[in-house]
Parts: C-alpha cells; sequence; structure tokens
C-alpha cells in the first residue's frame, strides 16, 4: 500500500465511504487503522457497526452531541470545538507514537473549513507522521495550503443527481 497523505474532497458524494474502503481493504492487508470521525455527531448506527470491526479498524468519535456540526446552536459548537480539537490532538499522538499504518481523518476538511483549527495546527499534526504511515482526509473544501502537504488529490463531484 502507498504511503502519504490523500485527499478526497468535493461536494460528491461517497467520500467517507471511499475512505472507509480503503481503510477496510488496508485492514484485510494486515494493516493497523485508525479512523477518527469529526463533524458528523455520534453516528450511533453507524459506529455500532464500525466497533464490530476492531481490532483490525479503529474508530474515534470525539464529539458529545448526537446532531451533525451544521444544526448546532453557536454555544453547542463552542462546546463541540473543544472535543473536536482533543480529537485533533488524539490524531497528533497517535502520528508521533506510530500506532497505525493508517489514519482516517474524515471531514477534516470540514474542521478548517469551520475554523476550529488552524493551518499551523494542520502542519504540525501531518507533521508528525511517519514516512511509512499513510493519511487519508477527507471533507467538501480543499483550502490552497492542504494541495502542497497531500501527495494524492481526489475531487469527488457529482455529474447527475
Amino acid at each position: 500500500m502507498d504511503s502519504g497523505i490523500q485527499i478526497y474532497y468535493g461536494d460528491g458524494r461517497g467520500k467517507s465511504t471511499a475512505a472507509l474502503g480503503y481503510a477496510l481493504q488496508s485492514a484485510i492487508a494486515g494493516r493497523n487503522v485508525f479512523v477518527i470521525h469529526f463533524l458528523k455527531g455520534k453516528m450511533a448506527t453507524e459506529s455500532a457497526f464500525m466497533q464490530r470491526l476492531e481490532p483490525e479498524i479503529k474508530v474515534f468519535h470525539f464529539e458529545k452531541s448526537e446532531e451533525r456540526y451544521e444544526k448546532l446552536s453557536e454555544q453547542e459548537k463552542t462546546e463541540e470545538n473543544r472535543n473536536i480539537r482533543n480529537g485533533v490532538n488524539f490524531a497528533r499522538k497517535v502520528l508521533l507514537n506510530d500506532e497505525c499504518n493508517l489514519l482516517v481523518l474524515d471531514e477534516l476538511l470540514g474542521v478548517i473549513d469551520n475554523g476550529v483549527v488552524t493551518k499551523e495546527d494542520v502542519q504540525t499534526l501531518l507533521g508528525a507522521k511517519a514516512e511509512e504511515t499513510q493519511i487519508i482526509i477527507t471533507g467538501r473544501t480543499l483550502p490552497d495550503y492542504m494541495r502542497e502537504l497531500a501527495d494524492e488529490i481526489y475531487q469527488i463531484q457529482t455529474e447527475k443527481n
């Protein structure tokens, strides 16, 4: 499997699905996989299913709300921002400790777009990556500076709806 940083972005559906499919392939190949979901609330049904894939794929949610981020009040967003930053810090520790071969940061681009983390936070996070570790990042909007950090970029768009 490749190493490096892959980004799946765009308005089309299937970015998270593609990342999770890749994660499943990696786990089948014997790689240690971590998935961290952001901005999606607790996703109770999906989480219950994903947890059955442990220990091969370890899934994490740091948000406490049942609702998706965009449906939260400003006060609730402020509280969740702290939880999301804890998730980003956890991801950095996972990379520093070389705990996985593949780290999926689902909706990290949305975290950036919502101003929860800074460019410097993201650079620090990605700078903690060991050379052989692979990272997949998903989201809708791709900031220009992320283009420089990525090894592969896939734009996913809806052609017909």
